[in-house]
């Protein structure tokens, strides 16, 4: 036999039991250089040789330690050393030798499962959605009008029970041209009026929206003019005089002094903002039981069902002389048109849809104007309640009216019944259902 040192692969030899040893391949390495390293000698069974004062000697190529039965033995001191299939070498310190370097093989990429893939798009939605929510929630924030201090209100009735807001459309021409005056028969006049006036009552017993007639007459109560600083003592007048003479203020007065009801938040909204609302949700529609053409508001419908337009809607809620009721018929119809614009806004093909939300809430915060304590969240509970009771889960209904045609020293006006209408107010003030039955009181319409 021959005393050389076992060769690698390629050489052939037996044991002493006749056996030839099989061979193996070394993968995981690729060497780079001129020549290759000198070979180590190996010991019985592939062992390696050790070197000078104990130490092992590196195997060629980085291979591993053969046992007897041909699994990896682990290097001393140095952990375990990977086996002929593992190819990348990894547990084991890279080893360079000659000049060369060595390549680690790379593990294949394995693609994620199918739930996986869907949990990752789904949490990249919910953050991408949470983000555009906080953007608009801050965006809309900044942009509220809070204009109307309450607190700075004298004389205040006590607070009642459940949450009374005060609903005003005012004739505000903010935000429209000369063109647009005309084609909306708003006239130029100057000066802020008041075209509707809402209370809204939300409580335990659901929601109750009531109509407040302009030419309601009313006591106004002691003011002092804000333009020449003149004191005016309480006198007799339409409510919309409230407005036009002491702006909110005096008309939250007002409506307490006469109600005994506390207004805990305030919203207003201009004729452009009206407009720009129900052209953004894509208009809403609207039944009529007979034809309405008023030379004056510009409506000219027929009767059937329509998808009002902004400028269409604007003519409707304002039309008057077509009533039978006059100041009374067009607050049914303000209610009426107000319940399906809050159902059309908060349907899922409005809502959902962004080409229609963010437009929409643009449109309203060009002319909305709140109180100061009035939060988004309370908006949109506001807007709620009114979607409520186009729902059928509140009551909508004018204040009970003795005359229409009541004679004054500033014209026809509308009179309250003073028993009736106490009685309203007082069952709203400590949030009990209401018992009065309104000629035109219409549930969830």
């Amino acid at each position: 036999m021959s005393d050389r040192p076992d060769a690698w692969s390629g050489t052939s030899r037996r044991h002493a039991d006749g056996e030839t040893p099989r061979q193996h391949v070394i993968t995981g390495q690729v060497w780079h250089g001129s020549t290759a390293p000198p070979q180590t000698p190996a010991g019985p069974y592939g062992s390696p040789v050790d070197g000078p004062y104990g130490s092992p000697v590196d195997m060629p190529y980085g291979s591993p330690a053969v046992g007897p039965d041909g699994s990896p033995v682990a290097w001393p001191d140095r952990g375990p050393v990977a086996g002929p299939d593992s190819g990348s070498g990894v547990g084991g310190p890279t080893r360079h030798h000659g000049g060369g370097h060595s390549r680690g093989v790379r593990p294949l990429w394995v693609r994620p499962s199918r739930r996986r893939r869907i949990a990752r798009l789904f949490a990249v939605l919910l953050c991408a959605l949470l983000l555009t929510g906080a953007g608009t929630y801050a965006w809309a924030d900044l942009r509220l009008d809070r204009a109307v201090d309450l607190g700075k209100i004298a004389d205040r009735p006590p607070q009642g029970k459940g949450t009374t807001y005060l609903i005003v459309g005012s004739d505000s021409r903010d935000g429209l041209s000369e063109q647009a005056r005309k084609e909306l028969h708003t006239g130029s006049a100057g000066g802020g009026r008041t075209d509707s006036m809402m209370l809204l009552h939300t409580g335990a017993h659901g929601t109750t929206m009531v109509s407040l007639p302009r030419d309601s007459w009313l006591t106004l109560p002691s003011y002092v003019d804000p333009d020449t600083g003149k004191h005016y003592r309480a006198s007799k007048d339409k409510l919309n005089a409230a407005y036009s003479l002491g702006g909110p203020r005096l008309l939250i007065r007002t409506i307490e002094l006469n109600t005994g009801l506390r207004i805990d938040h305030y919203t207003e909204i201009g004729f452009a903002g009206f407009v720009g609302v129900v052209d953004a949700v894509g208009g809403v529609e609207m039944c009529l039981d007979r034809n309405i053409k008023d030379p004056k508001s510009g409506a000219n419908l027929t009767k059937g069902c329509h998808n009002l337009n902004g400028t269409e809607a604007l003519a409707f809620v304002r039309e008057r002389h077509q009533e039978a009721q006059g100041d009374l018929g067009r607050s049914r119809n303000q209610r009426k048109f107000l319940s399906a614009l809050a159902r059309k806004a908060a349907a899922p093909g409005t809502a959902l849809d962004p080409f229609r939300t963010y437009p929409a809430l643009s449109a309203a915060l060009d002319t909305l104007v709140v109180d100061k304590d009035m939060e988004l969240p309370t908006l949109v509970s506001l807007f709620q309640a009114m979607r409520s009771v186009s729902g059928g889960s509140g009551r909508q209904l004018n204040v009970p009216v003795s005359g229409l045609g009541f004679s004054t020293s500033k014209g026809s006006a509308v009179k309250w019944d003073t028993a009736k209408a106490k009685q309203l107010f007082t069952e709203l003030r400590n949030d009990r259902p209401v018992s009065i039955d309104s000629p035109s009181d219409e549930a969830g319409n």
